[in-house]
């Protein structure tokens, strides 16, 4: 199937090597043949969307002649899809065996720098939204206002900054001498509730948009401190309080069961991974109406990491046992009808695979609509941003994803992207 896409600036731009198609300076109409509009509603046939400065102004049936000066896209041959979102990004970093090294020589200019790199391959992915939930401040800060004033091409970011750990836990420097490991410690440890809320407040104040905790171990910190609770539940229970007090929501890191269970009936409202759920586990989602974002492609790929000798001992030992246990949990999520949120925790895995979880969300017992929802509709929903991103209505950014097949038949369509447009500026990959 050929799709024809009328774009007058493309050959002006391709030579800037950003992928950018066209700039949107005038009034663009798309002509899509199948229009998921609200992802688990069905395709629409056969419709016009309308953008004028960035938003979609209209969505209306049929196709028909245009007057002079408005810009006409005709992918009548395509499916069309909203701007797809991860919920869990670390653009900043690509974890490899160079990693430790880099937290040596690197400075956060290097760090911004990569994650502008990364940023660039995850827009052309198809994904125009990402949430980072860990990454050094200034360098995931400074890059998030640089994509928002249109210095540099991305996915618009929602950003946590470091992530807030007691000292010793996930989020904290492990595994270096002394002298380094007091170096690379920062403000975001903490111990004791009240410590707790100073953490929070000078994440905020550093320019957080959520806050992030490490409520339990994880796989990738260089100590043998194990997988479950790590934040006593007063702490957990302060940083929410302290958060939501100065207007933002707390998402937690967090593998074990009882980590995750603290976290939630202390107030956390989304966890990610989730590993150890259990039945009782799924009844606490339901009744808090917490998000799971399982980022079951990180599980995969350090799976593939178990054996490696650049893996830290205690690393290599919790990848061979988490990794190959995420797949289940999702499929035990699912079928215990929890809210699940697309997230991939990219940064472990290679940026601009993301689409990679789709694939196994289908393997662990979704359809690919209701995959793709979880990464528009629901995602949406997660990052509070459902009122401007998420679906394919008047009022809402003109975010999208081109492609020449239907992923609804083949949910692999989604790792061949024809054309992304994100706030009505078109990016070909």
């Amino acid at each position: 199937m050929k799709t024809l896409i009328k774009i007058a600036a493309l050959a002006a731009l391709s030579s800037l090597g950003l992928g950018q198609v066209q700039a949107q300076e005038t009034t663009t109409i798309i002509e899509a043949g199948h229009l998921l509009a609200v992802p688990g509603d069905g395709y629409l046939k056969n419709r016009s969307i309308t953008i004028e400065n960035g938003r979609i102004v209209r969505v209306e049936r049929g196709f028909k002649d245009h007057p002079e000066g408005v810009d006409v896209v005709n992918l009548r041959d395509a499916y069309v899809l909203p701007g797809l979102i991860d919920s869990h990004v670390h653009l900043s970093n690509e974890y490899s065996p160079t990693s430790r090294m880099k937290m040596l020589s690197d400075s956060e200019v290097d760090a911004a720098l990569d994650g502008a790199s990364h940023a660039r391959k995850t827009l052309l992915a198809g994904f125009t939204t990402v949430q980072d939930v860990g990454g050094p401040n200034e360098a995931i800060f400074s890059l998030r206002d640089a994509i928002r004033a249109g210095k540099v091409p991305g996915p618009r970011i929602r950003a946590s900054g470091r992530a807030i750990t007691p000292s010793g836990g996930h989020g904290d420097a492990n595994g270096f001498s002394p002298a380094l490991t007091k170096i690379f410690t920062g403000p975001n440890a903490c111990n004791g509730a009240d410590d707790c809320r100073r953490a929070v407040r000078e994440t905020i104040r550093s320019g957080a948009d959520v806050i992030k905790i490490t409520a339990t171990g994880g796989v990738l910190s260089n100590t043998k401190a194990g997988l479950e609770q790590q934040f006593f539940d007063d702490e957990i229970a302060a940083i929410v309080e302290t958060a939501a007090m100065m207007g933002r929501k707390v998402t937690a890191h967090a593998h074990g069961k009882g980590g995750i269970e603290a976290a939630l009936r202390n107030g956390v409202q989304s966890i990610e991974h989730g590993t150890y759920l259990d039945e009782e586990t799924i009844a606490i989602f339901r009744e808090t109406g917490g998000t799971l974002v399982p980022t079951v492609l990180a599980g995969v790929t350090v799976t593939g990491w178990a054996d490696q000798p650049w893996l830290p001992a205690p690393s290599r030992e919790k990848a061979a046992i988490v990794g190959p246990q995420m797949l289940d949990m999702l499929r035990r999520a699912r079928e215990g009808g929890v809210n699940v949120a697309f997230g991939t925790d990219t940064g472990v895995s290679k940026h601009g695979e993301n689409a990679e979880e789709f694939l196994l969300m289908v393997q662990a017992g979704y359809s690919p609509e209701e995959a793709i929802r979880t990464a528009t509709v629901v995602a949406s929903e997660h990052i509070e941003m459902a009122d401007v991103i998420g679906t394919v209505e008047a009022g809402k950014h003109a975010d999208l994803v081109v492609l020449s097949e239907d992923p609804l038949e083949n949910i692999d369509a989604l790792k061949s992207i024809l054309l992304v447009v994100k706030g009505g500026e078109q990016y070909q990959p």
